[in-house]
């Protein structure tokens, strides 16, 4: 019994001792969490950047005490938040109303197949916790618009534009006028991104492209294609300028422009015009002070998934299912020109459709090309049919061929919707991209 007993104060010993340590290992932390803000595990994940004499440790705690907002969780919004996740800035807002798609995934290297149809900003959330479980979070599933931007925007210290069109482009550039934020602008299409920071002493948008640019000169990557690492590399510097404005750093990109050439690795810094005094956001007498209606302004929805552009007339457009029933017709009485790139007419296309892309059809080349296969044609030709992808190019098509071939007796006329048209009513097995 006595050696039992003896055993049972020795083990409460031990434990007690174990407390005490752990007790004391805690209150050391405490300690050096009050003197400088970090922990020990925050300190040892940091190390390598607080190593350097521009952050240290004072450095880090504003990271840790910052937010930054990233509007877009695609190509530009992915590796913004990997990083700044990695550097410790302790609240990283998100916003984005997509799931994720196949098409994704190429550039956008935070979401795998798993995640496929799931929330971007729930697969973001998801993915940053485990990289770093000592930040917060916060997923904004919805399309940001005039009614909720400025309640967003406001909780937060910096914001970075991670989007591809032009009416979130003003919205988020007001927003940040009317809150006071500086905004980190990105963009990148095929082989080539741009970087500025507006609102930070500098010039804003608005300053620079007063006015919107027509809806049909706009172009996104789902058009125009983008290597997945160029849009990467922007996305890295937006996240890098993030940093360098939470903590005061020199060389952050107000009043520049960064422009990268992917194909021939060339930077180039180009300098623009100083804030406009007559803005109508930022201005002496600004005429903008409260958050307008941005899609009717830029005549353009904010939604950039699939743009619809609206130049014809209807009596100038075919759909898809009048298209068929004249493909199927024994006489063949018509062309089809196809006017999407090389690229894309190689992945797939109608039968019996030519190739003349948009970007050569309004040249001599592309123009004598298409005249010679309407003059090989059978002399009852009535008609040339125009397809694009989604509807778009096609009109802008139509509309160059009726001005030019006005003295031929033929109609001209686009595909409504294109070959994305084309596979959801007429043949569900025909590509889709």
């Amino acid at each position: 019994m006595c050696e039992e007993a003896l055993f049972e104060i020795n083990r409460l010993k031990k434990s007690l001792k174990e407390k005490e340590e752990k007790l004391a290992e805690l209150q050391r932390e405490n300690q050096i969490l009050q003197e400088n803000g970090l922990s020990n595990a925050e300190i040892s994940r940091y190390s390598r950047q607080i190593l350097l004499p521009d952050i240290g440790v004072k450095g880090q705690v504003k990271l840790k005490n910052a937010s930054a907002l990233i509007v877009g969780a695609g190509g530009l919004g992915c590796p913004s938040a990997l990083y700044l996740a990695g550097a410790g800035v302790g609240h990283i807002g998100i916003v984005d109303y997509d799931d994720v798609e196949i098409t994704n995934l190429h550039r956008q290297l935070l979401f795998t197949k798993l995640d496929i149809e799931t929330s971007k900003v729930g697969a973001v959330k998801d993915k940053l916790e485990r990289l770093n479980e000592n930040i917060k979070i916060t997923p904004y599933r919805l399309q940001i618009n005039s009614s909720n931007a400025l309640d967003i925007i406001k909780q937060y210290d910096v914001i970075l534009d991670a989007t591809d069109n032009v009416a979130t482009r003003y919205l988020l550039n007001d927003a940040c006028v009317i809150s006071g934020k500086p905004l980190i602008s990105g963009s990148a299409l095929q082989f080539e991104g741009q970087l500025t920071v507006y609102n930070h002493s500098g010039p804003c948008y608005r300053c620079i492209f007063p006015k919107p640019p027509p809806p049909e000169a706009v172009n996104n990557c789902g058009d125009s294609g983008v290597l997945g690492a160029v849009v990467g590399t922007i996305g890295v510097m937006q996240a890098l300028q993030a940093i360098k404005v939470i903590l005061g750093l020199p060389g952050i990109l107000s009043g520049r422009l960064l422009m990268f050439d992917g194909m021939d690795m060339v930077f180039k810094n180009l300098k623009l015009r100083s804030r406009n005094p007559a803005c109508s956001v930022c201005g002496s007498n600004p005429t903008i002070d409260a958050l307008i209606d941005y899609e009717e302004f830029c005549g353009a929805k904010a939604n950039d998934k699939n743009p619809n552009l609206k130049i014809l007339d209807s009596s100038e457009r075919i759909s898809v299912y009048q298209y068929d029933d004249f493909s199927k017709l024994p006489l063949k009485d018509y062309l089809l020109v196809d006017v999407r790139s090389a690229e894309e007419f190689e992945m797939c296309h109608l039968r019996d459709a030519i190739n003349i892309p948009l970007t050569t059809i309004s040249r001599e080349s592309g123009l004598n090309n298409l005249k010679k296969h309407i003059d090989d044609a059978d002399s009852k030709l009535s008609s040339v049919f125009v397809i694009c992808r989604r509807g778009n190019d096609s009109q802008k098509a139509v509309r160059f061929l009726k001005n030019h071939f006005s003295d031929l007796n033929i109609e001209i006329k686009d595909i409504t919707g294109g070959i994305h048209a084309w596979t959801y009513h007429i043949d569900s097995e025909f590509p889709i991209y």
